[in-house]
């Protein structure tokens, strides 16, 4: 490796080191949002130019050919996009994805945003979370984002009628 693309890996590594120190390293990722594909997946770009496609854990957006599905994922990409994130990451889906809790420069918590902004259903299928639970409820009793619709149609039932026609 020449010895700038050395100094400056080890620089980009220091900044991380720096803006999530206390974490738990063992099961985060850090890199920068290079793709938005939905509200609730993106892709970033690790040390060593590698890619991770990363699945927010415990919710699921609108599809963009739903209701507030491009909402979604201008929301997701005006606050995520082109930054450096920390994905506090949990396993894998079956697509190989990563499964996890984006964490924003600021310190907030993209999944958890998502959700208070009506633009997302808590995804009780495959996260128990009592706080990702009571988000959704504060949003549809607000009437915020895809809660204005008495009955939205969530995204896993949205699929399987795609899949079904």
């Amino acid at each position: 490796m020449n010895p700038s693309k050395f100094r400056f890996h080890v620089f980009v590594l220091t900044i991380c080191v720096f803006l999530f120190a206390g974490t738990k390293w063992s099961t985060d990722l850090v890199g920068k949002v290079i793709k938005v594909s939905d509200g609730d997946t993106v892709t970033i770009l690790m040390t060593g130019n590698s890619e991770a496609k990363i699945r927010f854990d415990g919710i699921d957006c609108p599809e963009k050919s739903q209701a507030y599905g491009m909402q979604a994922k201008q929301f997701t990409s005006d606050r995520a996009f082109d930054k450096i994130v920390r994905i506090d990451y949990s396993g894998k889906d079956r697509y190989g994805r990563f499964l996890g809790y984006v964490i924003l420069p600021d310190g907030g918590n993209l999944n958890k945003e998502l959700l208070k902004a009506g633009l997302a259903w808590h995804y009780k299928q495959y996260n128990k979370s009592a706080e990702l639970d009571a988000l959704e409820k504060q949003a549809r009793a607000a009437h915020r984002g895809l809660w204005v619709d008495p009955s939205p149609m969530p995204p896993w039932q949205y699929r399987k009628m795609k899949r079904a026609s």
